[in-house]
């Protein structure tokens, strides 16, 4: 649906003031980015193209020795991208070697190894807002530098209890919101198939590292989009499940007012056929409440398509290459299964930034506001005031991104009263779009409106996430696939949403795909290594 003239107006207003912003943003920051010249080398350690299920076989099997199971090119992707952020390479080698000693002492035979532990000695990370044992967990926040965890979040338990083992935690965007990975304790972390590009946020060292290929799988939380535009940007998969399935303890900051229905940690990883089996670890009993283990046959589902927002003024148009992929995927869908994809528009998803935003800021059911993202800057410490902070990042004095003081100031200018329009287009939205997917359902939806953006970009089209937000609200779980690179040589993609508690037909789904297009493409390669 094309925007009306008052519409098209506001959008070609918004525009221009976002980019006389961002002229004066480049000579108040100084901005360098870094070469596009600047690629990753080839990986060298073929264990690292192994999904972590089969890795975890063949080191049953004693196929693999717990030195040769090192990833081998991690030094060189710390020095350079900021993805990992504290390291514990001494620690995962020990608890290697024992990996080694159980499997030797086991009279039970393979079998019990993999009903026990079927992630035994295969390499995991794990953002660093999530409690890990010995790790930071600041979030990016100056004042929690040099916090360290005392304990593990159930979800990182859960998979190191599975025989999984921790290298270190992964770099965050401050607060764990914003779309670029960026804090002033750790840097900013970069894209592996174009340095010069955010890798997104705020799950952006994740999606980093395991688009790289330097660890095998890996721990996101997604209130936004935090899992999926990272895996998205990075060229790998990644699962927003149902919320409620897994444990959203144990993370910094914690949700409040409404925001726990909206908040899911997920797994992420390269290849599809890991998502399942990570997220029935990470579930515990939970898993239980979904039908992860039912037969899916594709060609039973009713399978349905939308190409855009439906016109937001606040949002930018779908990037041309994105449109033509989800295009590839319905005919590919078409083909192969014999299905009929339909083509949908919603007008209601023109109001998803404003769906997302109004439901974030509403109180509990005990009438108790969420926490401000002030109050959370300040850290139980001196009252931060985001005008302020702003006046003192113009002179670089400021403790702060300029991300984070946006967003305060944002929420500081924002009201406080719902307005009834936005709350009618959600319920409308919600309640067509859970009749239309049902228990049989799969949508396929963009994941951005650009392909990664290059560094700071974000601060200027900030509503942009709303593709991906809307589905924290409507409380449906996603996978985000990758579905080829596109001509700069960047991951494309694509969202497949199914309806609630329905996260197998997702990820029986991503498994087609990943076999119709090819998957996690290594960015060393020469197919991803084009230039702009």
């Amino acid at each position: 649906m094309a925007l009306n003239r008052l519409e098209r107006l506001l959008a070609w207003a918004l525009r221009g003031f976002m980019g006389m912003l961002f002229t004066i943003f480049k000579m108040i920051a100084a901005v360098r980015e870094p070469e596009r010249s600047a690629r990753l080398p080839p990986i060298t350690n073929p264990l690292l193209k192994v999904p972590a299920m089969r890795l975890a076989r063949m080191i049953r099997r004693r196929e693999v020795g717990e030195r040769s199971r090192t990833p081998g090119n991690v030094t060189l992707l710390r020095d350079t991208s900021s993805m990992f952020v504290c390291l514990r390479f001494s620690a995962a080698l020990q608890e290697a070697v024992q990996v080694d000693k159980l499997i030797e002492e086991e009279t039970g035979g393979e079998d019990v190894l993999e009903d026990r532990l079927p992630l035994l000695g295969v390499p995991i990370t794990v953002k660093e807002s999530f409690c890990l044992q010995g790790m930071p967990n600041s979030t990016g926040l100056i004042s929690r530098k040099g916090l360290i965890s005392t304990n593990d979040a159930p979800s990182v338990a859960l998979l190191k209890r599975a025989g999984g083992i921790p290298l270190g935690v992964t770099n965050c965007s401050e607060l764990c919101m914003w779309l670029e990975s960026h804090n002033n304790i750790y840097g900013i972390t970069c894209n592996p198939y174009d340095f010069g590009r955010i890798a997104g946020g705020s799950s952006g060292g994740e999606g980093s590292i395991l688009g790289a290929g330097a660890s095998v799988i890996g721990v996101g939380s997604d209130i936004g989009g935090s899992i999926r535009m990272p895996c998205f940007f990075n060229g790998i998969f990644g699962h927003k499940p149902t919320p409620g399935i897994v444990s959203n303890e144990g993370q910094h900051p914690p949700p409040s007012g409404q925001q726990p229905g909206f908040i899911s940690t997920g797994p992420m990883c390269r290849y599809a056929e890991d998502l399942l089996p990570m997220l029935k670890i990470m579930a515990g009993p939970n898993a239980e409440r979904l039908p992860l283990s039912s037969e899916v046959d594709l060609k039973r589902l009713k399978f349905f398509s939308i190409p855009h927002d439906n016109g937001s003024a606040l949002v930018s148009p779908v990037d041309s290459q994105l449109l033509q992929a989800q295009r590839r995927v319905v005919e590919k869908l078409e083909a192969d299964l014999g299905v009929e994809v339909q083509e949908l528009r919603l007008p209601q998803l023109k109001h998803s930034f404003q769906i997302w935003g109004m439901m974030m800021s509403s109180p509990d059911k005990d009438g108790k506001p969420p926490t401000t993202f002030a109050e959370l800057m300040a850290d139980n410490g001196n009252k931060v005031w985001p005008l302020w902070e702003l006046f003192k990042w113009v002179f670089r004095c400021s403790s702060h991104t300029l991300a984070a003081i946006g967003l305060a100031v944002a929420e500081m200018l924002q009201s406080n009263k719902p307005s009834p329009f936005i709350l009618q287009q959600k319920e409308s939205l919600q309640k067509e779009i859970e009749e239309l997917l049902g228990t049989n359902g799969v949508l396929l939806y963009p994941s951005h409106p650009h392909l990664a953006p290059k560094h700071h970009h974000p601060l200027f089209t900030p509503f942009n996430f709303s593709y991906t937000a809307i589905f924290n609200i409507l409380g449906l779980p996603v996978s985000q696939c990758p579905v080829g690179l596109s001509f700069e040589g960047l991951p494309l993609g694509v969202q497949v949403v199914a309806g609630k508690m329905q996260d197998h037909l997702c990820l029986a789904t991503a498994q087609f795909l990943e076999k119709a297009f090819g998957g996690w493409r290594e960015p060393g390669s020469s197919e991803a290594s084009k230039t702009t």
